[in-house]
């Protein structure tokens, strides 16, 4: 299987400039809607996708992506539909990265295994579990690298020294560094907190390091682009969707535009 994750990081580094990971909830507004969402991420730049698997009781959310939630449970949208939209994804781009990012009773409810497969023949590339903690690994972990997905693991504020090398073991395709201790969209963390954490990571480990939570602009993306590997951005693009339902396409595109533009190697003045 060709490791996406990998090469795109690889490709961004060989550019001068961070991966910009986006994240968007399947669904939301509808299934029928997700495919040009999608198609719009790309076109706008994004080079890694999170699709958020659309959960009753979001935990780490903030109410952007919780009323994402509620909007794509209103719409029906089912475990079904979601592999649907990621199969339909892989076949119209074939190198873009596509994790799935949600909580642990829609991955594991039907067991662990059957999930992994179905992941990965939908051409899905890794997973991120927001509450399957790394003790408890063997609920999910195991199935996913079996069938060649990565799982991806969350770091954050209060991961301490003791407890990161728990975190790393198993996990692969990059390091997730939520960074604020908080939910999803309510906080910025400042940039030197930002700055000091990455290179603690950076000392542990030779995952790519992603940082999310709260990054909602040009500015702030090209800022931690400057040290991270990656910036996450969700919740300033699931507010788009909310505002413009069915026609957040092209505004969802433009927004991604300005943020890979942010992320661009900034060129010397003459």
């Amino acid at each position: 299987m060709t490791d996406r994750v990998s090469s795109t990081f690889a490709r961004c580094r060989a550019e001068g400039r961070a991966a910009l990971v986006t994240f968007v909830t399947a669904g939301d507004p509808s299934p029928a809607d997700t495919d040009a969402i999608l198609d719009a991420l790309v076109a706008g730049g994004a080079d890694i996708i999170e699709l958020g698997m659309p959960f009753t009781d979001p935990m780490a959310d903030g109410v952007a992506i919780q009323l994402a939630n509620l909007r794509s449970a209103a719409a029906g949208t089912t475990t079904a539909d979601i592999l649907a939209i990621a199969a339909r994804f892989r076949t119209r781009h074939a190198e873009t990265p596509l994790i799935l990012m949600g909580y642990a009773n829609p991955m594991i409810r039907r067991g662990s295994d059957w999930f992994a497969d179905a992941a990965a023949h939908a051409g899905v590339d890794g997973v991120i579990c927001v509450d399957i903690p790394p003790e408890e690994d063997v609920e999910l972990g195991p199935a996913l690298r079996d069938a060649g997905l990565h799982l991806i693991r969350l770091a954050t504020p209060t991961t301490d020294a003791a407890r990161l090398p728990a975190v790393l073991d198993g996990a692969s395709g990059f390091l997730y560094y939520v960074s604020v201790a908080g939910v999803t969209g309510q906080q910025q963390a400042a940039q030197t907190s930002i700055e000091d954490a990455v290179a603690r990571l950076k000392a542990a480990t030779d995952l790519p390091i992603a940082v999310g939570f709260g990054v909602r602009g040009p500015d702030q993306a090209r800022a931690i682009g400057r040290v991270a590997d990656g910036v996450v951005v969700g919740s300033a693009i699931v507010d788009i969707i909310g505002q413009h339902g069915s026609a957040a396409a092209e505004p969802v595109r433009a927004l991604v535009a300005g943020l890979r533009a942010a992320l661009e190697p900034q060129k010397e003045a003459a």
